[in-house]
């Protein structure tokens, strides 16, 4: 990609074949990506792009506000999350197979040979989220599919830097972030509706806005609250 800078910030300018100039502040440090029609002349962009400078400096402020988790460090007593609520890990190291357990109290067990490394607990509990977000989302998904008509080729989760989803609408191939499954319930939902409404309008127009609003009324509240949640930043890696 292509920088261009305006006074003090710079972007990243990515040319597609696309009708419209979009502009995204990501995660997690407010990064500027300008996605730009291949045949907008350079001075079009900028006049755009100055255009939105207040909206893109409260987007950089509120991700730079925006509580972070500290590095886990996997031992006993620290906060994790799952669902949107904080559990106490409970690490216990014993001889056998490897398992992580909601126990009651509000607590995750961890259970693993005494000598695991700390890449292997995060490994882990990392494939415990996986299997949560995979289960939540596969309920969900059979509801969402005959509302909106529509039926991904693939649907996969992985670990993503700057988006909470994705949808490659040629392919038909959805991707969830990870991360989601320490999200409140409601915020997985949006994103699964969000991406599936994409493989009926592929852009943020008001067609899609239309859909979202018919389909899921809340849908912003659904965004804020997801936005507003604790960033994991060392954990944000494609």
């Amino acid at each position: 990609m292509a920088l261009i800078q305006i006074g003090a910030l710079e972007m990243q300018l990515n040319r597609k074949p696309i009708k419209n100039l979009h502009i995204s502040v990501l995660p997690p440090d407010g990064k500027v990506r300008v996605s730009a029609p291949e045949k907008m002349t350079d001075n079009a962009i900028r006049m755009a792009v100055i255009k939105r400078i207040p909206w893109i400096k409260k987007q950089k402020q509120a991700f730079a506000s925006q509580p972070r988790q500290t590095d886990r460090e996997m031992v006993s007593g620290e906060n994790h999350f799952l669902w949107g609520r904080r559990y106490r890990l409970e690490l216990i190291e014993r001889r056998g197979s490897h398992k992580v357990l909601v126990a009651g109290a509000g607590k995750i067990k961890l259970m693993v040979n005494p000598t695991t490394k700390k890449q292997n607990k995060e490994q882990l509990l990392n494939e415990f989220y996986r299997e949560e977000l995979k289960n939540n989302i596969n309920k969900l998904l059979a509801k969402w599919q005959k509302l909106l008509g529509v039926k991904p080729e693939f649907m996969g989760i992985k670990k993503m830097k700057t988006k909470w989803g994705s949808c490659n609408t040629k392919d038909r191939r959805i991707w969830l972030n990870l991360e989601l499954a320490k999200k409140a319930p409601e915020c997985a939902e949006y994103i699964l509706v969000h991406e599936l409404v994409h493989l009926l309008e592929r852009n943020h127009n008001e067609r899609f806005m239309s859909y979202m609003d018919k389909l899921l009324p809340d849908w912003r509240e659904r965004r804020d609250l997801l936005n507003k949640s604790p960033l994991a930043f060392d954990e944000w890696t494609y």
